[in-house]
């Protein structure tokens, strides 16, 4: 059970009342002819006692003689006196006592004085209490209105009066309907009830009210009430009920609410549309019905906003709470401009904001377009806010904030408040363009750094793909590559830089070009690695002896794989460094993880790097791909390897579909990690392209090997490169016999280029030199070297081989 709710302390009664103050009466002689009960309490004196005495013999002291002929003498001259005079109790003690005296006539004419006593200290506090009381229903702004039990007005002070605008005594009788509208009277009603019912007060409770002499305004109001009762029977008077207008605070905290979740809502992502919507939804429904954000085009590209007074905006952002739709704004996604005039257009230009607070009387705003804004009148717009998005002395753009729904206008505080969260947002969208802009440099540069086109090769068919992560991850550093190197061979890499933005596209550019030169130098994949870890140390210390920073972050590694794949012998070399393995399809449809040794990341080195060989069957699928591609949020390698196997084990279909249905699989619209993926389907070279000879170690060997090869080409319809053919085997066999030992091998291989190899047990490769005018040799690289389109020397683990490439004859077979 509740525990009993106290009463509110009773208003002292009036001293005076007949029931608790001393009445006598006096003669015009000052005799005593009547002698009240409470006057016995009082004085002691019981009635036999003094009746017939004059009272100046036995109640007045000496010293107190003088004061009571003035008393009386002020009685005679004004007809009656009130005020204070000691008497002498029974006791002979002196009693400060209050008094009140009026004359009474009788029917003789003669007049006797009632008087009335209470103590001196009750009636002070009397008068105070009735000070107080007269206060608070003549001087105090607080307002204060007395109901009876069925709420209808008993009495109400002058701070209501001067509200409602009728006369204090005017109101009696009324009831609250009569003042106020809406829903608000059975809300006020309803808690005065609950007083009456309970005696349980209410305390400083807030709610809106609107007076019917004021209907388009809200008021909010704090109210307090208590019951009343009667002190002697318990009877319930009714409620007593102070209101207080506290409009003005409640706005003022309002605002403060608006800013501080204006601060924790704007700005969570640097994404410009993002951080335009939730603008949008903090103002709509804190400050307005409908908001719409238009952005100068060219910020929500990320670049610098274009000055002038006729520059295309944006809508980025829309927000309505208007049950019909309030049609005063373009589709989100809209260029548009604003026409000369209007209120937006004048906020632009004059980069100050503007208050419109009667839309019907105003002609700016349809001058963008009347029909919409006739429109827009019909659903209730009646008021406008427009406030220019700046930051940093740029203006990006503007927002209107428009009433309907509410029928109070903007004020002048409400344009204040507009700025404020509008300026707060406004830098978080200017942090939000400069970082897309800094995202759209380094997508460009990554971009610009990765191959557009894949250069021509029969070796393998490619199909590959490029995921840029979310914005708001950065631009990351995955690569992928398809490098034709020497005898028809093809290498295929995929690589990822640690870290995210401009350095770490920047770091794979530098790494793409070393892997480009590295396979252009014809040296296997392991040592390509060894190489790229050495490049990758020297660029740690120089961002070391730099001092490092937040302008040059520091390398933390990458991982890279790189495959050689030689349609000739169908052999695929790979080595990786901490990369993912890659994916292998066979002919039969099922997916296969070769063994190949994992390697260190680049850049901690100390490990080497193994190389593991592979021979694919023709049509053979290989799938290379960075780590993006299977570790997705809230999944395991397990699941990620399931659904790629699931994307590539599909009946045979073309690569680009294959390529586009693991990305489809495997990925999100918006990937938190970019992600390169590289699928190659293996092809071979038919043997009648290519021709091999083991050449005895003779001095006739180069007249041979110039034989075998007018007689092959003759065979493969290219009898013009014959001559020329001739003369470069001639050559490198002659330089093998000289040099390399035995055996001696050549291979001619018909692919795009007629390929001349010519490979020895030594490891020394040749080196083109210029020979002087008196030496007897040192022409024949030379030679080669004008003669063909391309040549170069490769280690093997036999020794070496010396290639070159010439260009097939027009029209020949399979040229």
């Amino acid at each position: 059970m509740d525990a009993p709710v106290p009463e509110f302390a009773e208003c002292p009664e009036d001293p005076f009342a007949l029931r608790r103050a001393a009445s006598a009466v006096l003669d015009e002689r000052g005799t005593v002819a009547g002698w009240s009960r409470c006057a016995e309490d009082l004085l002691g004196y019981r009635p036999q006692e003094v009746l017939g005495r004059r009272a100046d013999t036995f109640l007045l002291h000496d010293d107190d003689r003088a004061a009571a002929a003035e008393a009386a003498a002020a009685a005679r001259r004004d007809g009656g006196w009130s005020g204070v005079l000691p008497l002498l109790h029974r006791d002979g003690q002196r009693v400060e006592l209050g008094f009140r005296v009026r004359p009474v006539v009788r029917g003789d004419d003669a007049y006797e004085w009632f008087v009335v006593a209470a103590r001196a200290a009750e009636v002070a506090q009397w008068e105070i209490d009735r000070s107080v009381l007269q206060g608070l229903f003549r001087n105090s702004p607080i307002g204060l209105s007395v109901h009876a039990p069925d709420l209808s007005i008993l009495r109400i002070n002058r701070a209501i009066a001067s509200i409602s605008r009728r006369p204090a005594p005017a109101h009696r009788g009324l009831r609250m309907e009569d003042f106020l509208i809406g829903p608000d009277v059975a809300t006020i009603e309803e808690r005065l009830r609950r007083v009456l019912e309970t005696g349980r007060p209410l305390i400083f409770t807030e709610q809106s009210c609107r007076l019917r002499i004021d209907p388009g305004r809200e008021r909010v109001v704090s109210v307090s009430a208590f019951r009343m009762r009667d002190s002697s029977s318990g009877e319930v008077l009714g409620v007593t009920q102070m209101v207080e207008d506290v409009t003005d605070r409640h706005r003022a905290q309002h605002r403060l609410a608006v800013l501080n979740r204006a601060s924790a809502r704007i700005g969570t992502t640097l994404d410009v549309a993002q951080t335009a919507r939730e603008l949008a939804e903090v103002a709509v429904p804190d400050l307005a019905d409908a908001v719409s954000v238009d952005l100068l085009e060219p910020v929500t590209r990320g670049q610098d906003p274009t000055r002038g007074t006729d520059v295309p905006v944006h809508r980025t952002a829309v927000r309505s709470v208007v049950a019909a739709g309030l049609d005063v704004m373009y589709p989100v996604g809209e260029v548009f401009r604003f026409a000369p005039g209007t209120p937006q257009a004048q906020c632009l230009v004059e980069q100050q904001p503007i208050l419109e607070p009667d839309l019907a009387h105003s002609t700016g705003w349809h001058i963008q377009d009347p029909e919409r804004s006739e429109q827009a009148l019909r659903l209730g717009a009646h008021s406008l806010i427009v406030v220019p998005l700046a930051a940093r002395g740029l203006v990006l753009g503007l927002v209107s904030l428009w009433r309907a729904e509410r029928s109070e206008p903007f004020e002048q505080d409400d344009l204040l408040l507009a700025q404020e969260f509008v300026s707060r947002a406004a830098i978080c969208i200017d942090n939000a363009r400069r970082y897309t802009q800094e995202h759209y440099g380094a997508l460009t540069l990554q971009r610009s750094l990765l191959p557009r086109e894949l250069p021509e090769q029969l070796a393998v068919e490619v199909a590959h793909r490029y995921l840029p992560a979310d914005p708001a991850a950065g631009v990351g550093g995955d690569w992928f590559d398809v490098i034709p190197v020497s005898s028809a061979r093809v290498a295929l890499v995929v690589g990822d830089v640690v870290g995210h933005g401009l350095h770490a596209a920047a770091t794979m550019g530098r790494l793409r070009t070393a892997v480009h030169t590295l396979a252009n130098l014809d040296l296997a994949p392991d040592e390509v690695l060894s190489h790229l870890d050495d490049l990758v140390n020297r660029l740690a210390e120089e961002q070391e002896s730099a001092g490092g920073g937040p302008e040059s972050p520091q390398i933390i590694g990458a991982t890279c794989l790189y495959a050689v794949y030689d349609p000739v012998s169908r052999r695929c070399t790979m080595a990786r460094a901490g990369h993912v393995p890659p994916a292998v399809v066979g002919p039969d449809g099922r997916m296969t993880l070769p063994d190949l040794p994992a390697g260190p990341p680049l850049g901690l080195g100390g490990l080497p790097f193994e190389s593991a060989e592979l021979e694919l069957t023709e049509g053979s699928l290989l799938a290379l791909y960075t780590d993006g591609l299977l570790e997705v949020h809230r999944r395991d390698l397990d699941e990620g390897l399931a659904l790629l196997r699931g994307a590539l084990e599909q009946p045979a279909c073309r690569l680009e579909d294959r390529c586009k249905a693991a990305v489809e699989a495997l990925l999100p619209v918006h990937p938190q990690d970019d992600v390169a993926l590289l699928l190659a389907r293996t092809r071979a070279l038919p043997p009648e392209s290519v021709a091999t000879w083991e050449l005895p170690a003779e001095p006739t060997a180069a007249a041979e090997a110039r034989e075998l090869t007018s007689a092959t080409l003759t065979e493969w319809g290219q009898e013009e490169l014959a001559f020329t053919a001739e003369l470069v085997v001639s050559e490198l066999v002659t330089n093998a016999y000289r040099y390399g030992g035995t055996p001696i091998t050549l291979r001619l291989i018909r692919d795009r280029t007629l390929i001349c190899e010519v490979s020895d047990p030594n490891s020394t490769a040749p080196h083109l030199r210029r020979a002087l005018s008196t030496d007897e040799g040192g022409r024949g690289l030379l030679l080669v070297a004008q003669l063909t389109d391309r040549w170069g020397a490769r280690h093997t683990r036999e020794g070496k081989t010396v290639w070159t490439e010439l260009p097939l004859a027009v029209g020949g077979e399979g040229g």
